[in-house]
């Protein structure tokens, strides 16, 4: 099987920072740590309201890793310019309302292909992987397929939410059967949101997906052992899922 490789999001870094203000903690240290920690990417996601992440971050994030960036953007002419400005290696669109605490599920991408596919195109011309981050249903699969996204996050919150039993291994077919799909148009799978050591062995399991995309749990665990700590671990638990060859 592929390596499976791990993106670390940094976003609560900079939620912890601004509940004060200042520049402690850094999100830019905090990267810099989960690269040294083996960290495979880092994943930033600036919102329109500027919660967490800002803008200098961004500038900043891009010059200081020597690993991937990932993107997490909205679909907005705003967030395409500071895209094209920043040149990231992915520019991840998901969905965003000011009023929800957290992404709360996939981006609709049928019956939005009209207002989506000029801002892709955009972001492939300057040379950028644009990644979807979609619900593990086959017709949004097909749609960001058409639009020419180079790869698709599959929303894991359902899943990660629900309680073990049924639900959970209901969620996680639908998964599973969604990434097949999304393989065989050709896309890159990668996984994400709400992830975390009791959840992650199955989701990385699943052949077809590449990479896991995980924040909020690891910079909450990090509060106890340390940022360096519940990263090795993790890399520990998707080894284990994902042995290399």
């Amino acid at each position: 099987m592929e390596y499976l490789r791990l993106g670390v999001n940094i976003d609560h870094v900079a939620t912890v920072r601004n509940a004060r203000g200042g520049t402690h903690p850094s999100p830019i240290a905090a990267a810099l740590l989960a690269q040294k920690a083996g960290a495979d990417g880092i994943t930033a996601h600036l919102r329109e309201d500027r919660r967490h992440i800002r803008d200098d971050d961004i500038t900043a994030l891009k010059e200081a890793i020597d690993i991937p960036l990932n993107f997490e953007m909205a679909a907005t002419d705003e967030m395409v310019a500071v895209a094209l400005k920043l040149l990231p290696n992915a520019a991840c669109i998901v969905p965003e309302r000011r009023e929800e605490l957290t992404t709360e599920g996939g981006l609709a991408v049928t019956g939005q292909q009209v207002r989506l596919s000029p801002l892709i195109q955009q972001l492939k011309g300057a040379g950028i992987r644009v990644s979807l981050f979609v619900d593990a249903e086959e017709a949004e699969l097909r749609a960001a397929a058409d639009l020419g996204a180079d790869i698709v996050e599959l929303h894991t919150g359902r899943y990660c939410d629900s309680p073990a039993g049924n639900q959970r291994s209901q969620e996680y077919e639908r998964i599973a059967k969604g990434a097949q799909i999304a393989a065989a148009l050709g896309l890159e799978v990668h996984a994400g949101h709400g992830l975390s050591f009791e959840t992650v062995p199955e989701i990385a399991a699943l052949p077809e997906i590449v990479e896991l995309n995980i924040g909020h749990f690891l910079i909450g665990a990090a509060i106890y052992t340390g940022l360096e700590d519940v990263i090795l671990q993790m890399r520990q638990l998707m080894s284990r899922a994902r042995p290399a060859k």
